[in-house]
């Protein structure tokens, strides 16, 4: 079965994307160590959004309160609840160099009641759970969130689990291809 072509060209042309948004681009698909990073390629197109987009996002990926563990854990969980293969593929990598192995990844996907997860873990997929099935997340996850995250993190908790449905929800309607060919 083939792919359904892109719904929006993920353009990297200058003349499309502008010089500015188009050096990004390179430097992000460099980044990642792909060819082409579709998903900014798309984006830029939308000069106004992208440049808003951008630095909320990297804050949320690079220099957010929760650790990145705990950050890809929740971006992993939202990507296999919303069956976003792009956003897997991205964060399955990332997750390893943030340490999160193949084995935990394993556990993620099948969830807070998964063998071997730490109550941490089984808290933080819980509460994942819940904010992207339920839109809301209960009093008694709250309470148990709220038992490892400070006010902060509780905050960027959400707004990680919201940026991260919000994308896969994005990708998956734009149908981007994928930047690795695995």
């Amino acid at each position: 079965m083939t792919a359904e072509p892109a719904r929006i060209p993920a353009s990297s042309s200058i003349r499309d994307i502008g010089l500015i948004n188009w050096a990004i681009c390179r430097l992000g698909a460099r980044g990642i160590r792909a060819p082409e990073f579709h998903l900014f390629n798309a984006l830029a197109t939308h000069k106004t959004l992208f440049w808003t987009w951008l630095p909320f996002s990297g804050v949320l990926l690079y220099w957010g309160r929760l650790s990145r563990k705990d950050a890809e854990l929740v971006i992993l969980r939202v990507g296999h609840l919303r069956e976003c293969e792009y956003e897997l593929q991205q964060h399955r990598r990332l997750a390893r160099s943030r340490g999160v192995d193949a084995a935990q990844q394993q556990q993620i996907f099948e969830g807070p009641d998964a063998a071997g997860l730490s109550e941490r873990d089984r808290v933080l997929l819980s509460a994942t759970d819940e904010f992207v099935l339920d839109r809301a997340i209960t009093a008694k996850t709250w309470t148990a969130l709220s038992g490892y995250l400070n006010t902060k993190q509780l905050i960027e908790f959400c707004l990680l689990a919201g940026q991260y449905d919000t994308l896969a929800a994005t990708m998956n309607t734009l149908k981007l291809p994928l930047d690795f060919p695995d």
